[in-house]
């Protein structure tokens, strides 16, 4: 350990007033009430787009059950990329316009950049680095997904969210321990060691939490519960492990050009998914790819346009800007 981990340490037990408390992930989702509960829209759409019965007015309903998304759905369907010389004034001529195709991964980046988009002080991460590092994650998800025949949305879902458990935690810090400061030890840890030294659990148990009070699926908070341990996970091990191999693919796109790629996962974490840690680099150019179409259309610092998935939207400017 160098001098600054044991200097993380030593504040972590100085700061410590929770620890062996019995605080639980549920008690800080209970503490934190500025995040928007935006999100609940997403399960809830996911089923009504697998549903050949759904009508289009079914669709609008949940959409306008929230003001921000029902305004991003209006700005998208308005830009340019979909814009037809005719404004669309309705959430109804909006979700034609776009397609139902496309309404879910719409609505995903409207939800992800509500809670995303924020610095986070705990872990000295700006915002645009967090939106970064989600959309990434959420592509190579996205790219795992169609390899292994996982669900593409929930692989995508997972990704963009898998940091959620952080935000959460940055929130109740802001007003119980406003001098904690975390640092990532990089993968597969992370920050998990100083997080459960300080609160019992990590930011993974934490961002299941919130997707469960927000009402997701089993099979989208179980991934984010299990992210670091994905053998560990009891009906979910597959997702799991696409989750942990997607941040692996994060990092060496995000990270990879200036320190180099982190070390491979355990061939243990992958065999579930049947892949082998070494096709993992093979990958790195396809999400690169992608990542750096977003980044040619992208002021990072003040951002403007995204892709996700296959399609570009734009996107609100940064918390911190």
């Amino acid at each position: 350990m160098n001098a600054g981990e044991i200097s993380s340490v030593s504040m972590i037990a100085e700061l410590n007033p929770v620890s062996g408390s019995g605080l639980t992930p549920e008690d800080i989702v209970r503490a934190v009430k500025d995040l928007p509960c935006a999100p609940k829209v997403l399960p809830r759409l996911k089923r009504m787009l697998g549903d050949a019965n759904s009508s289009l007015d079914e669709i609008v309903g949940l959409i306008r059950l929230d003001p921000g998304i029902t305004a991003r759905v209006l700005q998208t369907a308005n830009s340019v990329y979909f814009s037809q010389s005719v404004r669309c004034s309705t959430i109804e001529m909006a979700v034609q316009r776009v397609g139902f195709a496309e309404v879910y991964d719409l609505v995903s980046y409207a939800v992800a950049s509500q809670v995303i988009i924020r610095p986070l002080a705990v872990y000295n991460i700006e915002a645009n680095v967090m939106w970064k590092n989600a959309v990434a994650c959420a592509l190579a998800a996205e790219c795992l997904a169609l390899r292994t025949g996982e669900d593409m949305r929930v692989a995508y879902t997972i990704g963009l969210l898998h940091g959620l458990g952080m935000v959460a935690i940055d929130e109740w810090a802001l007003r119980n321990a406003p001098t904690l400061c975390l640092t990532s030890a990089g993968l597969p840890r992370e920050a998990t060691e100083q997080e459960r030294g300080f609160f019992g659990f990590s930011q993974a148990e934490v961002g299941s939490a919130l997707l469960r009070d927000w009402e997701f699926p089993t099979a989208m908070s179980e991934p984010l519960r299990w992210q670091y341990t994905p053998r560990a996970s009891v009906g979910h091990v597959r997702m799991s492990s696409l989750l942990l191999a997607a941040k692996w693919l994060r990092s060496a796109v995000c990270a990879g050009r200036v320190e180099g790629f982190p070390a491979l996962p355990e061939p243990a974490h992958l065999q579930p998914l049947g892949l082998n840690p070494g096709v993992l680099p093979g990958m790195v150019a396809d999400v690169s790819a992608r990542l750096d179409e977003v980044s040619s259309l992208l002021d990072l610092a003040l951002p403007r346009t995204m892709v996700l998935g296959q399609h570009r939207f734009p996107v609100p400017p940064s918390r911190a800007a």
